[in-house]
């Protein structure tokens, strides 16, 4: 996982603010929220809670519908503290932190037969810069995975480090039967892979592609379809073929993977094009006042 400066997290804040993710079983895998360790803090006594969903300005919870509870928030005026905790792949122990919110309201919960209830929460305090880096790389992923969808990462040992993948060595499954096949670039939409023997009867045939994923560990299998094959230069016995992912099923971990690498080799290239951007500037503001640079001769 790479570095997340301060003008990152400041950026994804003031973007994805009001955005709401609400977490799936996908998405709880995919942030490693230990949902053991949310639970709803009010005058020093902690509730056991369920996140339903959440942004950066607030909180939607499952917890208790007893009057109890409801008593000891009504006479904290509303206010409490939601605590999350995170285990992450790149750090030893449990990332945990408390959220200062208000409580905004409660709704019957239909499926707790009566003793459970949603509660909205809206924070009183911008969170903690740790959750605002663990969903702010989910919401970024998820957009670019649109919006960046076609741009292809050729598979050489420099990506295959930065993108996690532990081997190019792969299986795509064909109506059930497994085929050997080496990766040679992914994209958040889709794959090309090389494979033994002719391709042609393959396409338009739904298919899965297992990839082997690092940090955290996992096999991913993707659905998509054999969508064209072409030969591969001096090789007979191997066909290229390529597939186009089932996008509305694709891996959230898969794409934040793709999205991780794609934010690292952009990066060096837009600090440099900053750079250059500013050298201009500082020479245009060092010309002497009223003697403009003189332009070049046509042709020169």
């Amino acid at each position: 996982m790479s570095i997340t400066t301060s003008q990152q997290i400041g950026k994804w804040y003031e973007l994805y603010k009001t955005i709401d993710v609400t977490y799936t079983k996908e998405i709880i895998k995919s942030v490693g929220l230990d949902t053991r360790g949310v639970f709803l803090k009010c005058v020093g006594e902690q509730w056991p809670c369920v996140i339903y969903s959440s942004s950066f300005s607030g909180a939607k919870v499952i917890a208790s519908a007893k009057v109890a509870l409801t008593d000891r928030i009504a006479k904290a005026n509303n206010m409490v503290s939601l605590r999350f905790s995170f285990k992450l792949t790149d750090k030893p122990d449990p990332v945990s932190f408390f959220i200062g919110a208000k409580v905004l309201g409660y709704s019957n919960y239909a499926q707790g037969g009566g003793d459970l209830q949603y509660v909205s929460l809206q924070y009183t305090q911008q969170p903690p810069d740790d959750f605002i880096d663990i969903m702010g790389r989910l919401l970024e992923a998820n957009i670019n995975s649109a919006r960046r969808r076609e741009e292809r990462i050729l598979l050489n040992p420099d990506a295959m480090r930065r993108l996690c993948l532990v081997s190019k060595d792969s299986y795509i499954y064909v109506q059930g039967v497994p085929r050997k096949c080496i990766l040679r670039d992914l994209s958040f939409s889709g794959a090309k892979a090389i494979i033994v023997g002719l391709a042609k009867f393959l396409v338009d045939k739904e298919c899965i592609l297992r990839i082997e994923m690092d940090e955290p560990r996992e096999s991913l299998d993707i659905r998509g379809t054999i969508v064209r094959y072409e030969d591969v230069e001096g090789r007979k016995d191997l066909t290229a073929i390529a597939i186009h992912f089932d996008e509305q099923i694709v891996p959230m971990t898969f794409k934040m993977h793709i999205n991780d690498y794609l934010s690292q080799v952009r990066q060096p290239r837009a600090e440099s094009e900053n750079a250059a951007a500013a050298a201009a500037a500082s020479a245009a503001a060092s010309a002497p006042a009223g003697k403009p640079t003189a332009a070049p001769p046509p042709g020169k």
